[in-house]
Order: C-alpha cells, then structure tokens, then sequence
C-alpha cells in the first residue's frame, strides 16, 4: 500500500484486522530500520515506503534466496524420483 502512496497510520490499520496499536508498533520498527520515511503534513503524519532502503534489503537477501532456490529444487528433484 505504501508502495503506491502516503498513507497516516490510521488509513494503515483499517486495511488490517490488528489494532491500531499494533500496527503503530510495526510502523515505528519499520521507521527505525529506515523502511518507512514519515512525513509532517498539517497535524497528520503520513508514512511512505523508502525505496532506496528496500532496494539496500532486496539486495542483502538475493544470495539468500538463489541458495534456497536451489535446495528446494534439490528436494523437488527427490521427491519426484521416490514418489510412490
């Protein structure tokens, strides 16, 4: 959702089924890690995704996930072979 505009928390948390003090939680731990930039418009705060960051993640996890690729592909390739 943040991907595609600025959103208050309290437009957030009517998309989930939390509370609002949940969702301001993930907000705040998503802040911190600078995922989300936040943004001072009149008495409203809106929260935006940070793409220069994500990409910074996308980028860290990458290895990870050729790795894990493979070793399910591995495991694909087993099971297919001792089906019963």
């Amino acid at each position: 959702m943040l991907a595609v505009q600025a959103l208050t928390p309290g437009n957030i948390a009517d998309n989930f089924k939390s509370s609002r003090q949940t969702i301001s939680k993930h907000i705040q731990i998503l802040t911190e890690c600078e995922l989300l930039k936040a943004e001072q418009n009149g008495r409203e705060i809106y929260y935006l995704l940070n793409a220069t960051k994500m990409k910074e993640v996308a980028d860290f996890i990458e290895p990870f996930r050729k790795m894990w690729d493979d070793r399910f592909n591995k495991l694909e390739t087993i099971m297919k072979k001792y089906k019963p």
